[in-house]
């Protein structure tokens, strides 16, 4: 049990998939312009985490694995994440017409959201097991949406802020987002020490 809470609060706050590896960018800094989307955008994250790390992590010891085709993870692993997004975007089109118009183009770049991506690829590289690998997956979501929430607040008080004409847009935009990431480093050793 204490290995699966360091497994999940350290996908949570010490190695946030987007601000300490910063992989899913793209939809980081797309989508935290409305909390709304945001908030819809990391469901959907979250959604497909769990559900790529569920059908990945026996596609890869039951299928690739024995069968000497490992080489091939990375390839089988984006046909999955991509089925797994059409799914939801079909269900999301049906069930919930406002958020899917609302998400727009995001909601396909999940497909291509190299967070998504990197937790299927991590579990298997961290040789986590099965319930390790959908904990981590869950906690990297968790992570995700607790990054787009910061950093939507921040964003829309820095979008409100008088600055300099050379820094509006996407240049203060960045700035904001390295300060929120820099924030995220001081649980470094926090997570370890928590469940001692």
């Amino acid at each position: 049990m204490r290995e699966m809470m360091i497994i999940l609060f350290s996908a949570i706050l010490v190695d946030n998939f987007v601000l300490s590896k910063f992989l899913g960018i793209c939809s980081f800094l797309g989508v935290s312009k409305n909390l709304k989307t945001a908030m819809g955008m990391s469901g959907a994250v979250i959604l497909v985490m769990v559900a790529s790390a569920a059908i990945t992590w026996p596609i890869q010891y039951y299928l690739l694995n024995s069968l000497g085709l490992g080489y091939l993870q990375t390839l089988v692993f984006i046909l999955v994440i991509a089925a797994l997004v059409q799914m939801i975007e079909m269900v999301m089109k049906k069930a919930m017409p406002p958020l899917y118009n609302a998400l727009g183009i995001f909601l396909p770049l999940i497909t291509t959201n190299c967070a998504v991506l990197g937790v299927a690829i991590l579990n298997i590289n961290k040789t986590y097991s099965f319930v390790e690998s959908l904990v981590n997956a869950f906690g990297a979501g968790v992570g995700y949406t607790l990054a787009l929430f910061l950093f939507s607040g921040v964003r829309s008080r820095v979008d409100k802020a008088d600055v300099p004409k050379a820094l509006k847009g996407l240049p203060i935009t960045l700035i904001a987002a390295s300060l929120v990431s820099v924030s995220f480093f001081g649980f470094k050793g926090l997570v370890e020490n928590l469940f001692k």
